[in-house]
C-alpha cells in the first residue's frame, strides 16, 4: 500500500515530464497589420516547427518544457528570431511575430529580432528580453538595476536606482511604455531628478526593453542621454493565467486573459513589507511601497487597434527611533545623524494613456493621449521630538501633472520610410513650501505657495533611405519644440533640432555607423515653477532656456548570427550648453549630484556648459548551448563649468571607468546559475565646510553640514566593485509552474566609500560641547560613511 502511494505521488509530481507544451501565435506585417500566411516557424536546435495558415496563425505541439530560440521566416520578408522562449506545461506559449518586407531580399546575413538594427537609430541601441530581466543576478527583477549590465550605464553604489548614461545626469532619460511616456519608474523618486531605491515596473508584464543611448529618433523629445522603449506583453487570448511572486521585500500578483473576443488584459499589483523588514534589521528609516500596472489591447478590426495602459505607486517613508541593543557607539552616532536630517516623506504618482493605431496598405497613423501626475510631500521638525510650529524646519508639498497628445503618420515605401507628426502638452506645477532649514545660506525663511501652468508644443519630420542594395542606410530628421516658460523657449525655431545617421554594411556581418544631432530638454518643474517670497517666478523672468546637447557618435558592429553573438565599439562626444546653475552659489546643477528630496528648487540661470566623451565596448552572447553572457567596458569623462570659476571640473556623474561582466549557465533538471561583477570608478564630491557648519546658530538650525563650494567636486571617492550571484530552479507541472530563486547582492560584502558625514561631538550626557578655542562654534567631527552590505534574497514564483 505504501509503495502504491509513493508511486502515485511520484507520478503526480514528476510524471508530467512526459507531457508536452505548445507554442502558438500569429505572424503579421507591422506596416499594414496584414497576416503573413505560409511562413515557416522553427524551434532552433530541434526538428519541431510549423507553417502559418492563410490568417497568419500557427501552432507547434509536443514541445518538451524548456527554454528555446524560435525563428520565423518567409520569402520576401526579413527573418525574425525570438530568444529564450519559455515553454511550460501549464499554458501554451503565446508568441507573435512581426515580419517586415525585405526590399533587397539579401540572404547573406540573417539578423535576429534581438539584434535588429532600427532604421531610425542604427547605432547605440541595446535590447533586453523578459528572461534576461527576470534572471539577472543582483537585479531583483528590477529594470533600473538590470540595465546596469549595458555599456555606458553607470549607477551609484548607494541605496538608489540612479541611471547615469554616458556621463549624463539621471534626469536626462525618458521612459516610454508601449509608446506612452511614463515620467516616473522608481519608488521614492527624487523630484527634479530621477532614481529611487526600488523600481515600479513589474517584470512579469514586460516583453522587452530597448535602450537608445544615442542617435535619437525625431519623434522622441525632451531627453539628452537616453530613451527607454519598454514593450508590455499582450494578455492571453485563450484563457486566464495567474502568477504569484513572493520575494524578500514584497508580494506581487499578476493576472492576464481575455476580456472579450476582441480585448485582452494583463495587470499586476504589488505590496511591500519593507517597513517590517527594516524594523527587524534595526534600520533608522522605514520605507513601504505599493504599485499597480495594467494594459488592455482591443482589436477593433483588422485595421484598428486600441491600447490602454496604467501605472501608479504609493510610497511612505517614516523614521525608526528604536535603538538596537547591540549597536556600537559609532553606529549610534550615525543613526542619530540620519534621524536628524531625514524627513518624513510620502509620495504618489500615476501615468495612464491610450494609443490608437490605424493601419492602411502602406503605413499607419498613431494617436496617443496620456496623463501623468506626481505628488511629493515631506516635512521635518528639529530634533524630531517637538512638533510645534516654532520647531518646524520645513514643510514641502508639490504636484506635477501633465496632459499630452501626440499624432504621428508613418509611411513605408520601397526602400524608404517617411514619418511626421505633432505633439502638444499642457502641464501644471503646484508648490507649497515653507523652509527654515536654508536660513543660513539664503538669508531668510522661504515661505511660498504658487501654481504654474505651461504649454509645450512640437513637430517633427524624419525619413530613411536604403541604397546600394540595402548596404547603405541613410536616416535623418528635424524637430522643433517650444514652451511658454520663457521668452527664448517660446519660439520653436530657437530649439531647432536636426539629426542625421549613416550606416554602411562593410561585410555581410560588419557595419560601420555614425550619427550627428542636436537635442533639447526642458528644465525640471522645480526650476520652472520656483517662486521667491515676493511672488516672482524668478527663473521664468530670467529667461531660463531649454538645455541644449550636441552629439557626435561613431562605431562599428560585428554580428555572428549563427552563434547569436554581437560585438560593438562606439565613441561619443556630447556638448552641453544652457545648463542651469544656481544663482545662490554659482554652481552648475550638474555638479551638485542628486539625493532623496528635491533638486532645482531655487533661482537659476542658463549659463553653464558641459561635455561628456568616451568610448564603449560590448560583447554579447545570447543563449546558445545553455550559456549566455554580456561584457561591457566604458571609458568616459563628464565635465561642467561653474559660472563663478574658470574651466571645466568633473561633474557628479564622472565615473571614468565602467565595467560590467555578466554570465550564466543552464544545467540539467532546470537549474540555472548566474553571476555579475561590476566595477565603477569613484565619483567626485564636494567636501564639508567644517568652519561654516560648526557655527552654533547654523548647526542648531540645520543639524547637518554645509558644503565647501570653494572646493566643488574637489575630492574623489575610491572605486566601487561588487559581485552578485543568483541560482534558479524551475518545476513544471501539468496545471502550474513553480520557480524558486536565491539571489545574493554584494557577495563578498564590499564596503563602498561614500562622502563622510559631519556629526556633532557629544559628551557623556549627550550634549554637544562648545569649542573652547571659539565659543561661537560647536565641536564637530567627520564620520566615515561606507555603503554596502551582503544582501541575500529568496523568492518564490508560482504560475497557474
Amino acid at each position: 500500500m505504501r509503495t502504491a502511494i509513493l508511486f502515485s505521488a511520484f507520478f503526480f509530481l514528476f510524471g508530467t515530464a512526459f507531457s508536452q507544451g505548445i507554442i502558438r501565435g500569429k505572424i503579421t506585417n507591422p506596416v499594414n497589420n496584414q497576416p503573413v500566411g505560409f511562413a515557416n516557424v522553427l524551434i532552433l536546435g530541434t526538428e519541431l516547427g510549423a507553417i502559418s495558415d492563410e490568417n497568419g496563425n500557427y501552432e507547434i505541439q509536443n514541445v518538451p518544457p524548456g527554454l528555446y530560440n524560435v525563428r520565423a521566416s518567409f520569402v520576401g520578408f526579413k527573418t525574425s528570431t525570438v530568444f529564450e522562449v519559455q515553454v511550460t506545461l501549464a499554458r501554451p506559449v503565446q508568441l507573435d511575430f512581426s515580419l517586415s518586407e525585405d526590399a533587397a531580399e539579401l540572404s547573406e546575413v540573417v539578423v535576429s529580432s534581438e539584434f535588429t538594427r532600427s532604421e531610425e537609430t542604427p547605432l547605440s541601441v541595446r535590447k533586453l528580453n523578459t528572461n534576461e530581466i527576470e534572471r539577472y543576478p543582483g537585479g531583483n527583477r528590477d529594470i533600473s538595476r538590470v540595465i546596469q549590465a549595458l555599456p555606458g550605464v553607470a549607477s551609484t553604489p548607494s541605496f538608489r536606482n540612479d541611471i547615469l548614461i554616458r556621463g549624463g545626469a539621471p534626469n536626462e532619460n525618458r521612459f516610454y511604455i508601449d509608446e506612452i511616456e511614463v515620467p516616473v519608474i522608481n519608488h521614492f523618486a527624487t523630484q527634479g531628478s530621477s532614481g529611487g531605491p526600488v523600481g515600479i515596473l513589474n517584470v512579469n508584464l514586460i516583453k522587452n526593453v530597448d535602450l537608445i543611448a544615442g542617435g535619437f529618433p525625431a519623434n522622441r523629445m525632451n531627453a539628452l542621454s537616453s530613451f527607454f522603449e519598454i514593450s508590455l506583453k499582450e494578455g492571453r487570448r485563450d484563457k486566464m493565467f495567474t502568477q504569484l511572486t513572493v520575494g524578500a521585500s514584497e508580494l506581487t500578483l499578476s493576472n492576464e486573459g481575455p476580456l472579450t473576443p476582441k480585448t485582452t488584459y494583463i495587470l499586476s499589483a504589488r505590496r511591500s513589507y519593507l517597513q517590517g523588514l527594516f524594523r527587524v534589521l534595526g534600520l533608522p528609516f522605514l520605507p513601504t511601497f505599493n504599485d499597480f500596472q495594467f494594459k488592455t489591447t482591443t482589436k477593433i478590426n483588422e485595421k484598428t487597434e486600441l491600447t490602454f495602459i496604467g501605472i501608479g505607486a504609493i510610497d511612505q517613508f517614516s523614521l525608526n527611533f528604536d535603538i538596537p541593543e547591540d549597536e556600537t557607539q559609532e553606529e549610534i552616532e550615525e543613526r542619530k545623524y540620519l534621524l536628524n536630517v531625514l524627513p518624513i516623506q510620502s509620495q504618489w504618482n500615476y501615468a495612464t494613456g491610450a494609443k490608437l493605431k490605424r493601419f492602411r496598405e502602406n503605413g499607419f497613423w498613431t494617436f496617443v493621449l496620456s496623463r501623468n501626475m506626481l505628488n511629493n510631500e515631506s516635512f521635518k521638525y528639529a530634533g524630531n521630538d517637538d512638533s510645534s510650529e516654532r520647531n518646524l524646519l520645513f514643510n514641502y508639498q508639490s504636484q506635477e501633472s501633465e496632459n499630452k497628445f501626440r499624432a504621428e503618420n508613418s509611411i513605408f515605401g520601397k526602400g524608404y520610410t517617411l514619418k511626421y507628426g505633432v505633439n502638444y502638452e499642457y502641464s501644471r506645477y503646484l508648490i507649497d513650501n515653507f523652509d527654515r532649514a536654508t536660513l543660513s545660506t539664503t538669508g531668510g525663511v522661504i515661505d511660498v505657495s504658487s501654481v504654474s501652468n505651461f504649454n509645450t508644443y512640437g513637430a517633427f519630420i524624419s525619413g530613411t533611405r536604403n541604397l546600394k542594395a540595402d548596404r547603405l542606410l541613410l536616416s535623418g530628421g528635424i524637430r522643433v519644440d517650444g514652451s511658454d516658460f520663457g521668452k527664448t523657449a517660446s519660439n520653436p525655431l530657437n530649439q531647432f533640432s536636426p539629426r542625421f545617421s549613416v550606416s554602411y554594411q562593410l561585410r555581410p556581418n560588419l557595419f560601420a555607423t555614425a550619427n550627428a544631432g542636436i537635442y533639447y530638454q526642458r528644465p525640471s518643474y522645480t526650476i520652472l515653477g520656483f517662486q521667491n517670497n515676493e511672488g516672482a517666478f524668478v527663473n521664468q523672468d530670467n529667461d531660463v532656456r531649454f538645455i541644449r546637447n550636441a552629439q557626435l557618435i561613431g562605431g562599428i558592429e560585428f554580428l555572428v548570427p549563427e552563434k547569436s553573438r554581437r560585438f560593438t565599439a562606439e565613441v561619443f562626444y556630447k556638448k552641453y550648453s544652457n545648463y542651469p546653475s544656481s544663482v545662490r552659489n554659482g554652481i552648475s546643477l550638474a555638479n551638485l549630484g542628486a539625493d532623496f528630496g528635491v533638486i532645482g528648487n531655487e533661482a537659476v540661470q542658463s549659463n553653464s556648459e558641459g561635455r561628456a566623451y568616451g568610448v564603449e565596448f560590448l560583447a554579447q552572447q545570447r543563449l546558445l548551448n545553455n550559456f549566455y553572457g554580456i561584457a561591457s567596458l566604458t571609458l568616459v569623462r563628464s565635465e561642467f563649468t561653474n559660472p563663478n570659476t574658470d574651466g571645466f571640473i568633473p561633474s557628479s556623474w564622472d565615473n571614468r571607468f565602467i565595467v560590467s561582466l555578466t554570465a550564466g549557465k543552464r544545467f540539467g533538471k532546470n537549474w540555472e546559475i548566474g553571476a555579475r561583477w561590476r566595477f565603477l570608478g569613484g565619483t567626485p564630491y564636494t567636501p564639508n565646510d567644517i568652519a561654516a557648519s560648526s557655527l552654533i546658530s547654523t548647526w542648531n538650525l540645520r543639524n547637518s553640514a554645509i558644503l565647501d563650494f570653494n572646493r566643488i567636486n574637489g575630492v574623489r571617492l575610491a572605486s566601487f566593485h561588487q559581485l552578485d550571484l543568483r541560482v534558479d530552479k524551475k518545476y513544471y507541472f501539468q496545471k502550474w509552474n513553480l520557480n524558486w530563486y536565491f539571489d545574493i547582492q554584494n557577495a563578498y560584502n564590499f564596503q563602498a566609500e561614500q562622502p563622510p558625514l559631519l556629526i556633532a561631538t557629544r559628551d557623556a550626557q549627550g550634549n554637544i560641547p562648545v569649542n573652547p578655542a571659539d565659543p561661537s562654534r560647536y565641536l564637530l567631527r567627520e564620520l566615515s560613511n561606507p555603503a554596502g552590505t551582503l544582501l541575500p534574497t529568496v523568492g518564490i514564483i508560482v504560475e497557474f
